[in-house]
């Protein structure tokens, strides 16, 4: 039996039953994503509303090399925010595209500073490579500025508006 690397630590995210539909939907927004092994429930499972025989029960997948599986494990759990993944964009054109995509659908309510729920209610911070510099610089005054323009920051974060505040 040929073995196949394993990744240490691996997400695993709990949908009702749509685990399949929600790996399509995150493979088709991330450039370097595909779908993996497809596992479904056989005849001895767990009872589970609307689960039969048949039913994908997990579905593999990678974005941007990081691993995942999605599961459907039925109405028990759902989301929150205390997770959430982090996407670290170049440029405000690739911030603007994540942005898009994900939010898509998603929970408006839910969109603050950078952050946002998609129709699957997974969380997401989309989030520019440069705020870690403007917030760790060693002038307070600069990092004081760029958090209270992010603070304000009703939903997508403007790199413009960051820069602005960081040069005064």
């Amino acid at each position: 039996m040929m073995k196949n690397k394993i990744q240490k630590i691996t997400p695993n995210l709990w949908f009702d039953k749509h685990a399949e539909e929600a790996a399509e939907f995150y493979t088709s927004i991330f450039k370097n994503s595909k779908i993996g092994r497809i596992t479904r429930y056989g005849k001895e499972r767990h009872e589970i509303p609307g689960i039969v025989e048949g039913t994908v029960m997990t579905v593999e997948f990678q974005l941007e090399g990081q691993q995942f599986v999605a599961l459907n494990g039925g109405p028990y759990f759902q989301f929150t925010e205390a997770i959430s993944f982090i996407v670290n964009c170049e440029d405000q054109e690739e911030l603007d595209y994540y942005w898009g995509k994900l939010s898509e659908g998603g929970d408006e309510k839910a969109q603050v500073c950078g952050w946002l729920k998609d129709k699957f209610g997974v969380s997401w911070q989309i989030v520019p490579t440069i705020l870690n510099e403007l917030i760790n610089d060693s002038d307070s005054e600069k990092t004081d500025r760029v958090m209270k323009a992010l603070l304000q920051t009703k939903n997508k974060i403007d790199i413009k508006t960051l820069m602005q505040a960081y040069e005064g």
